[in-house]
């Protein structure tokens, strides 16, 4: 018994890593899209805040890396080629 060799293996698979990669820098984009929109003045309300950038694309940039990350634990590893 103490003769077997124990073989380690990596949680997950090279292609794994690449979509966690790849949904990291999506979540990244969608935060910095997400930011800026003060104002220089805190008297002043600047309407730069809602617009389509902050209020749409960042949040959906942000939810989409999210799938890509749970796509990325899901993937079976010993498909792989």
């Amino acid at each position: 018994m103490k003769d077997q060799k124990i073989k380690e293996e990596f949680l997950f698979g090279k292609n794994n890593y690449k979509w966690m990669l790849i949904g990291l820098l999506v979540i990244c984009i969608g935060f910095a899209l997400m930011a800026g929109g003060g104002s220089e003045n805190p008297e002043v309300f600047n309407e730069a805040i809602y617009n389509f950038r902050r209020i749409r694309l960042a949040p959906t940039l942000v939810l989409i890396g999210f799938v890509i990350e749970v796509y990325a634990i899901f993937v079976n590893p010993k498909k792989e080629k």
